[in-house]
């Protein structure tokens, strides 16, 4: 291959251009995810695909741009695929049994999602219109897949913005979480111990639970029943007990590889010119607030449900109701063990996180269905 020297010029003459200046903007931000991913071990497996992309989409006169925006076209623009595949994954992941040994749990999950609500009342005030609002609300759902799901049917302006925001906040929840945390409540409630019962959850009762949930769901928000649909399936291959190397497949090999694909493709919409604007930061901002709101009324409800209860909840499992599993899980647990060294919460909170996983689709089910009969 000759080294043509013209070539050169010519891309170092497309960075110095009018808003060239945007490009090495965009090298620094691929370059902090990169750092994040590997220095912090924030979400290596999304973050570093998505710096690494960040950078080769900003390069002048970009081979590589054609090749990741079809990859996009197929696996996220067209029909969502790598959401619904990657949500089979993560329901294989999950253990519904500190669940169902204890059901109000799913109050948590349902009152986490708060956030979401409020922030889409903040960005239409702030001249989002619906779609958008929406879009950017779903943030505090806490969930990735279940963003880009929503922002695509939405058909969103801003979905490149949207999908790095949920994901880079995905990956803070041990950084924003704490403060927010220790805030709402006193060192008295984070002492507060709950025992656990460790009662076992028939493996009927673990068949039945996703093909009926999924049901209910189908039923109740229809425009949720594909994400569910996925997430519940991925479930009943972990618990029907005869797709066992499947089930360890959907765990490690095609979540993995399905992450990796997410993050290289998110990164085709980082474009410097669609991504570096007022709009973007604006975005990031109303993400920490959906994360904030979510947190604090999980707190709080967890609080309330105090002033009723005879056994005391420990308040913050409540901030375990977003859907980042199990992050916020071992937060709290953390934060628990930091209160009191025999205090174990590892389990409760696990029961919250899982519950808010399902309302978090469930969420941004109803967001679809409010904002399509609307417009």
């Amino acid at each position: 291959m000759n080294f043509d020297l013209s070539v050169l010029w010519e891309n170092i003459a497309e960075i110095f251009k009018d808003g060239g200046w945007k490009m090495p903007v965009m090298w620094i931000i691929g370059g902090v995810l990169i750092f994040l991913a590997i220095k912090k071990e924030m979400e290596p497996t999304l973050l570093l695909p998505m710096g690494f992309g960040a950078i080769l989409v900003n390069l002048p006169n970009s081979g590589a741009k054609d090749v990741i925006d079809h990859l996009f076209d197929i696996g996220i623009d067209s029909h969502e695929l790598f959401p619904l595949i990657l949500f089979i994954g993560i329901g294989a992941m999950i253990d519904f049994e500190p669940l169902l040994t204890n059901p109000k749990l799913m109050l948590f999950g349902a009152g986490a999602q708060f956030g979401i609500f409020f922030t889409l009342c903040m960005a239409s005030l702030l001249g989002f219109d619906l779609k958008d609002a929406a879009s950017i609300a779903i943030i505090g759902a806490a969930d990735g897949p279940t963003s880009i799901f929503v922002a695509n049917m939405l058909n969103s302006n801003y979905t490149a913005a949207i999908m790095v925001a949920a994901y880079s906040y995905m990956a803070l929840v041990p950084v924003i979480q704490p403060p927010i945390i220790k805030l709402c409540t006193t060192k008295k409630e984070r002492k507060i111990r709950m025992e656990y019962t460790g009662r076992k959850v028939s493996k009927l009762t673990k068949i039945l639970f996703p093909i009926v949930v999924t049901v209910i769901v189908g039923l109740v928000a229809p425009d949720a029943v594909a994400l569910i649909g996925f997430l519940m399936f991925g479930n009943l291959i972990r618990e029907c007990g005869v797709l066992n190397s499947l089930s360890e497949t959907a765990q490690k090999v095609l979540a993995n590889l399905i992450t990796i694909f997410l993050g290289i493709t998110i990164a085709s919409q980082m474009t410097a010119n669609e991504f570096l604007k007022f709009e973007t930061l604006v975005i990031i901002g109303l993400g920490l607030v959906a994360f904030i709101f979510d947190t604090f009324a999980g707190v709080m409800l967890a609080k309330i449900m105090n002033l009723f209860s005879k056994k005391k909840i420990n308040p913050m499992i409540g901030a375990a109701g977003i859907s980042a599993f199990p992050m916020s899980a071992r937060v709290v647990h953390k934060l628990g063990l930091e209160a009191d060294n025999q205090n174990f919460l590892l389990m409760h909170s696990i029961g919250v996180n899982v519950s808010g996983q399902v309302a978090s689709v469930i969420a941004g089910g109803l967001l679809l269905a409010f904002v399509q009969a609307l417009v």
